[in-house]
This record gives structure tokens, sequence and C-alpha cells, in this order.
């Protein structure tokens, strides 16, 4: 069932945000859009690519008053050792991740992969009034374009009709 033109549920965990241990919830983002991005594991291969990837379109995700939230079933401890590799992370991860080790956000969302304990690639957008406007899962091995759903999102908040690959600024389809 998805969760599409529902209101979000309800979560709370400890993130790893800018190198520091904090407490998270659904409120924090209350009449803020957002987007919550799922990962199976750190210390993995395809994760990096999109972790950077939302990483580095942070400032156009600001540009658009849309915070960006990843979430893994790993722990904050290996959140921490993880993102500490500049090999990997050649910059600061600077938006909260959340160590799902409970698998409660995971599980609200319907993304959990129960059989293996650890979360599908996806991708959750939510409005400013907290309703759900996209849903995307993937797969474990295959990645998502953090591009594609900064393009969504401007698509959403746009109000218009949005023809496939439209882009902000482009006309509305009708």
């Amino acid at each position: 069932m998805s969760l599409v033109g529902k209101k979000e549920p309800e979560w709370s965990g400890v993130a790893y945000y800018n190198g520091e241990q904090k407490q998270l919830s659904s409120a924090d983002f209350k009449g803020k859009w957002h987007v919550l991005y799922w990962y199976p594991l750190d210390f993995t291969f395809v994760c990096p690519t999109e972790i950077v990837g939302f990483q580095g379109l942070l400032g156009d995700f600001k540009d658009e008053r849309v915070e960006v939230v990843g979430v893994s079933t790993d722990s904050y401890y290996s959140h921490k050792a993880w993102f500490a590799d500049r090999k990997i992370f050649p910059q600061e991860i600077s938006h909260p991740v959340i160590a799902d080790t409970n698998h409660e956000v995971s599980k609200a969302y319907g993304v959990l992969k129960e059989e293996d304990g650890v979360a599908f690639r996806a991708t959750v957008i939510v409005d400013d009034k907290g309703i759900v406007r996209a849903v995307s899962v993937n797969d474990l091995s295959v990645g998502r374009s953090p591009k594609e759903v900064l393009r969504t999102v401007q698509a959403l908040q746009s109000g218009g009709l949005c023809g496939a690959d439209w882009k902000k600024g482009e006309k509305f389809v009708g």
C-alpha cells in the first residue's frame, strides 16, 4: 500500500549529523519540505555514490527549501567511522543520516527488507504540510539519481502538470 497522499509517519532516531550524534524526529521537519533516502548498509560499494550525490546537491535542495535526510540500518558509530574515510567521502557529509538500528523508521515507511534486516534503496518526498508526495523503491543493487529526486521535488513544488524530463523553468503540459 502506497504512502503517497497520506500523512508522513511519525519517527525519531539518532543521527550522524555534521560529525556529531543528534536526536532527530519527524517533528524537526514539520512545515518543511524534506527528502528521506534509505540505503542498505555502510561500507558497501553503491551507497557512497548516492550519498556523495545527495551531498553534492545540498545547495540545490536548500535553494528549493528542502531538507535532505539519509537513513540506514547501521549504527551511528558505523556511520561516523565510514564517513571519516576521505578516500570514499572527500568532504564531510553535512546532512543528517539516521541510524535506524531498531528498524522503526524503515518499517514505518514500508521499506525494510525484513529477511536481510536492511532497507531497500528508497526515496520519500514529503511536502511542507507533512504529506508524502512521492515514493520510489529500488532493489539493493541499483542506485538512484539524486538529480532526478531534485527534479521531482521541483516538479511537485511547481504546481503545474510536468511531463517526462520536465525541468524547472520549462512550460507545463496542457
